[in-house]
């Protein structure tokens, strides 16, 4: 299977499951940018439930603009309160130290566009991983697709489907109850080393 996905920040369970699955990943560049998706943004779970992580966008006059011409807005130190807000929320997870060295670097050094952070991002998770994608990048837009199956719905954070997902042993599970779909950080923080064989199994329910 060839599948079409959008790279995403810290992209949820529901991407990097389609992303394990696939023979190849295809990498969308060529959209425009779109408000309101997972583009931008991630949910962990914090101690007082759900929490988004937004990263701040330069915006255009340009009400169409590529995603890849995306900048993000440094003058913000986002990527301290990210990293305090991963660490809040997972320092008594089982695994954060294991992981801790591999994903610091993401949030001490600045990143120019907004696709080129994802993509390092996505390297990152793939070796804390242990996983070979073979990937390629669009070059030119398609609105629909015949030869490759198509998520990239997955990156629309308005009309999320409801995925039923096996629950895991989350570090507020007992205050807020069991949250699916969450950053693949938090299934990594807190599954370790079979983070993999759980994405394996959780295609099923996409």
């Amino acid at each position: 299977m060839k599948a079409l996905i959008h790279p995403t920040y810290l992209p949820n369970i529901a991407h990097v499951s389609a992303m394990v699955q696939a023979d190849e990943v295809i990498f969308e560049l060529d959209d425009n940018y779109q408000k309101q998706t997972y583009r931008n943004r991630a949910y962990i779970y914090g101690a007082n439930g759900k929490l988004q992580l937004s990263i701040p966008i330069i915006h255009s006059q340009n009400e169409r603009q590529k995603y890849r011409d995306i900048k993000i807005h440094n003058a913000e130190n986002w990527q301290a309160v990210h990293w305090k807000s991963l660490e809040t929320a997972y320092r008594t997870s089982p695994f954060f130290e294991f992981y801790e060295d591999e994903f610091q670097p993401l949030f001490t050094t600045k990143a120019k566009y907004l696709l080129d952070f994802n993509l390092k991002c996505l390297d990152v998770i793939f070796d804390c991983l242990q996983l070979e994608i073979k990937s390629s990048k669009t070059k030119v837009y398609q609105k629909t697709v015949t030869d490759k199956t198509d998520f990239r719905f997955l990156a629309n954070a308005r009309k999320e489907p409801t995925f039923h997902f096996d629950p895991y042993t989350q570090v507020f599970q007992e205050k807020h109850g069991y949250l699916s779909n969450l950053s693949v950080l938090d299934l990594l923080f807190n599954e370790g080393t079979t983070a993999l064989n759980y994405l394996e199994n959780q295609y099923k329910h996409l």
